[in-house]
């Protein structure tokens, strides 16, 4: 059978991009996976970046994100260059911002596409670009007293 994009679900949706935001607070998830529910989706892409323990050989003690007032417009910016590249039928993307534990969810993305392959490519360049390009910056406090600060994301 061939394949054809006659389907709306196979087409993107009218506005695919349900959620972005900066939060202070502890991320969700859930509310993540349901911003992208879609009935035409066949494929749900997550990403959850967290906190560890440890970075470039060092153990981590404390960790925080501090962004630029155009952190969350850069998003938006990011994630509509994904929905223009990809089928998307739904985009969702949060990042944490203040004081964070080892464990704690800094950053979960999630897109939904009619499938499997193109929700994985989109999801991955919508982290991979976050990553990059949006200005928010990790303060890190190492066990043994020295800190850095590490660029965009």
């Amino acid at each position: 059978m061939a394949v054809t994009n006659d389907h709306p679900g196979e087409q993107g949706a009218q506005d695919p991009v349900k959620l972005i935001a900066v939060r202070d607070t502890a991320l969700s998830l859930d509310e993540v996976f349901r911003a992208v529910g879609d009935d035409a989706a066949g494929g749900t892409a997550l990403f959850v970046g967290t906190v560890r323990n440890h970075d470039g050989g060092a153990d981590v003690d404390s960790l925080g994100y501090s962004c630029h007032p155009s952190a969350e417009a850069e998003m938006r910016r990011i994630a509509e260059k994904v929905v223009a590249e990809y089928p998307v039928r739904a985009l969702a993307a949060v990042h944490r911002v203040g004081d964070l534990r080892v464990g704690d969810l800094a950053v979960v993305v999630a897109v939904s596409c009619p499938h499997r392959g193109e929700a994985f490519e989109a999801c991955r360049k919508l982290i991979d670009d976050l990553k990059h390009e949006v200005p928010i910056w990790k303060h890190q406090t190492f066990s043994d007293g020295t800190e850095e600060w590490v660029g965009a994301c």
